[in-house]
């Protein structure tokens, strides 16, 4: 069954957590146990049955009322399987809304219908557009508290609409809702029977990923040798990973960066056993008709679709921590199964999400932070634009003393 990725995004309290909730309890995905846990809290808080506790799990989140952490939740419905990743609205954790929509094949941006689009909801739309998030939804919610007047929904959709014509987005919709009544979340409501879309998780069941990710571009990154030491399999070896682009098929000609020996596939094998063909994001393992060196890091592709190759790139990233990015600052680089050591060579702006605005004086980032630098490795990366390819195009910075991920990155182009 397909699985559809997606994260929330919006201010604070514009009702993610409780949005999510209801998704929950209306599609039947939680157990009888986590809801009376939830109840018992809520009666203890002296409030009525608070379904934002179901995805808010720190105790600090819960005595604050916000989120801080990426909360993932799992549910399913007959059409599909869903990965949920509840992200924070506040300014002070754009890191954690950066991992969360990292991976997410759609972007749910809250906005409350009682203030219409303010500065966070520009902030979490570009951040979506920036990550290249495929699908973005509005979801105009507390309908319930302006009277589910047609005229504040349409009036909130005309100025979203006006501030992403500044953006990159390609699917955009807007679906007016009551997380905390349930209207238009799972079922339509009968109290906007203006609204003629689907509801909230209609579309979610319906829309269309397949063709989100690159079919084209076959990039398998290799991430593991399998050398079996039994006598029965001494002759074997394997290359396993996960496939980042194209589709792999027995009989396909290929090439290994970065030693460029060419040899073609005898075989596709994954834990049900061999396939006829692998796409992305399949994990399995390929076996080559030739005795190739291929080691952990290396990249397999199509001899006439080559990946870029390079030690100098230009990328935006994301700072993650309080320690500032130092210009020259020396990092660990991890791309795709790839590792080396990098440096960061230029700054050339930093960037302010609120207003879009470049600050090309700038000469550090510090935590949730985003600029645009370029980068100096130790060894070739194989690597494509962000743009084409978010696998082969995105990649993290590592405190080489502490060890900690100080950054998220996506590549532009080569420097």
């Amino acid at each position: 069954m397909e699985i559809l990725r997606f994260a929330t995004a919006g201010s604070v309290d514009d009702g993610k957590s409780t949005l999510i909730g209801r998704l929950l309890y209306d599609s039947k995905a939680i157990f009888e146990d986590q809801l009376e846990a939830v109840e018992r809290t809520s009666r203890q808080r002296g409030e009525e049955t608070n379904l934002a506790l179901l995805t808010d799990g720190l105790r600090a989140e819960r005595e604050q009322g916000i989120t801080i952490d990426v909360a993932y939740r799992y549910f399913a419905t007959p059409n599909r399987k869903f990965v949920i990743a509840d992200t924070p609205g506040h300014i002070q954790y754009t890191r954690n809304m950066v991992t969360g929509a990292s991976t997410a094949d759609l972007a749910l941006v809250l906005v409350d219908a009682r203030n219409g689009l303010v500065e966070q909801s520009r902030r979490h739309a570009f951040l979506a557009s920036l990550l290249r998030v495929p699908h973005l939804v509005v979801c105009i919610n507390k309908m319930d508290l302006v009277g589910y007047d047609q005229a504040v929904f349409e009036s909130i959709k005309a100025e979203f609409r006006a501030f992403a014509m500044k953006l990159d987005m390609a699917d955009l919709a807007f679906v007016p809702i009551s997380a905390l009544h349930g209207d238009n979340v799972v079922h339509r409501s009968a109290n906007m029977d203006w609204y003629e879309g689907a509801s909230l998780l209609h579309h979610l069941e319906e829309v269309h990923i397949a063709s989100d990710r690159n079919l084209i571009d076959v990039r398998f990154p290799v991430q593991y040798v399998i050398r079996p030491r039994s006598d029965a399999h001494h002759d074997y070896r394997g290359y396993a990973g996960q496939v980042a682009a194209g589709i792999l098929k027995p009989g396909d000609e290929v090439v290994v960066l970065p030693s460029g020996f060419t040899s073609s596939i005898e075989a596709i094998e994954t834990m049900d056993g061999p396939v006829d063909e692998a796409f992305p994001p399949m994990s399995c393992t390929v076996r080559l008709a030739d005795d190739l060196d291929v080691s952990r890091g290396d990249m397999i592709c199509r001899s006439n679709n080559r990946p870029e190759v390079g030690q100098d790139i230009e990328a935006m990233v994301c700072w993650f921590t309080e320690t500032p990015m130092r210009t020259q600052g020396r990092y660990v680089i991890k791309h795709t199964t790839r590792e080396a050591r990098a440096k960061v060579t230029d700054l050339h702006y930093r960037l302010d999400v609120n207003t879009l605005h470049r600050d090309e004086e700038a000469s550090s980032l510090t935590l949730n932070e985003i600029g645009r630098v370029t980068l100096r490795t130790t060894t070739p990366l194989f690597y494509d634009e962000y743009r084409r390819n978010r696998a082969t195009g995105s990649f993290i910075l590592i405190d080489e003393v502490t060890n900690a991920t100080v950054a998220g990155g996506m590549i532009l182009h080569p420097a």
